[in-house]
């Protein structure tokens, strides 16, 4: 069993009740069955870090999306990786953009609701253009957050797939990218924000995703539903979670690729237990990688004995990593 001090709290995240997360149509889940589920690449429309103050727009980064490429100084700091929750917005950057797209949609006779003709439009190969002079937006609980610039300049055909012709509250976009500088006023219509340089972005919808979690035989399935909706909503629907800190990419990690917070907290909540805290603090393990544990605080409705689980998650590198699986926790005596 593994012991940890109890001073050592780097990261204690509250939970809140009243989460909204977001669907996409025609999407998969990334969750699938296992205890640790992948999430399959999503050129066809499914799922998937950010950068830091002043680095550099690299060739590889390229001037495909909002026009000019950002020239900024190099600074030698380590990256800050993005691994965050939330949803993909187009955005004019430009009149001048905004003009064009509405005329080749009028030479088109691109038909459909405005959000339809657009996504119609730029699907388009000969409208790729377009799609890389758009102003790409990331949302976090409706708060614009990043403008996202594709490292690799093909990849803004996954910002084209991002767009749902019917968008719901349930859709989500998961980025994983490297933080950069805040946008110049130019580049997204005086939007200052961070760029977040992506190497993968996928979508998926709640519902997809926690429905293809294997439900365990002894759990009903409305109990299971209202079991798996409340965990992601605690755990990826917190405050100030912009997927930036080491906390934030563990906690997005676990809610999109790990079915076991789920499954264990059916069977705390069949047994009468709330979860009541969700702590990430680092790992006794770190040494040469950046290792956290990531704890879940369930109390007894009745006793109020405390019950805690823990698992390990890797954020060394961009892409975070299970360590372990879900295992009893238990506090170090000092």
């Amino acid at each position: 069993m593994h012991e940890h001090e109890e001073g050592d709290v780097t990261e204690h995240t509250e939970l809140r009740e009243d989460a909204t997360p977001a669907k996409s149509e025609g999407a998969r889940t990334p969750l699938a069955s296992g205890e640790r589920a992948e999430a399959s690449p999503r050129r066809d429309r499914m799922p998937a870090s950010l950068p830091h103050e002043g680095a550099s727009l690299t060739p590889a980064q390229g001037p495909d999306v909002g026009s000019e490429a950002v020239p900024v100084p190099v600074e030698s700091t380590s990256p800050t990786y993005v691994y965050a929750l939330g949803q993909i917005v187009p955005r004019f950057p430009t009149l001048a953009v905004e003009k064009e797209v509405a005329q080749v949609a009028g030479q088109d006779a691109v038909a459909g609701t405005d959000r339809q003709a657009l996504q119609s439009l730029l699907a388009e190969p000969s409208n790729r253009y377009l799609a890389r002079q758009m102003c790409w937006v990331f949302t976090i609980e409706g708060l614009e957050t990043f403008i996202l610039h594709p490292r690799v300049p093909g990849d803004v055909d996954l910002l084209v797939e991002s767009i749902r012709a019917t968008p719901r509250r349930t859709d989500v976009d998961v980025v994983i990218g490297e933080l950069g500088p805040i946008a110049p006023p130019e580049m997204c219509n005086a939007m200052m924000v961070p760029i977040v340089f992506f190497d993968h972005v996928y979508s998926f919808d709640v519902d997809s995703l926690l429905g293809a979690i294997p439900r365990p035989d002894d759990v009903e399935e409305d109990e299971w539903e209202a079991a798996t909706h409340e965990v992601f909503s605690r755990v990826t629907q917190m405050n100030d979670n912009a997927g930036a800190t080491d906390a934030d990419r563990a906690l997005n990690y676990l809610s999109v690729r790990y079915s076991g917070i789920y499954e264990k907290a059916a069977e705390r909540f069949a047994a009468n237990s709330s979860l009541t805290a969700v702590e990430v603090r680092p790992s006794r393990l770190s040494g040469t990688r950046n290792i956290v544990d990531v704890i879940f605080t369930y109390v007894d409705r009745s006793t109020d004995v405390t019950d805690k689980l823990f698992t390990r998650v890797d954020v060394t590198e961009e892409f975070p990593f299970l360590v372990n699986k879900l295992q009893p926790f238990f506090e170090r005596a000092t």
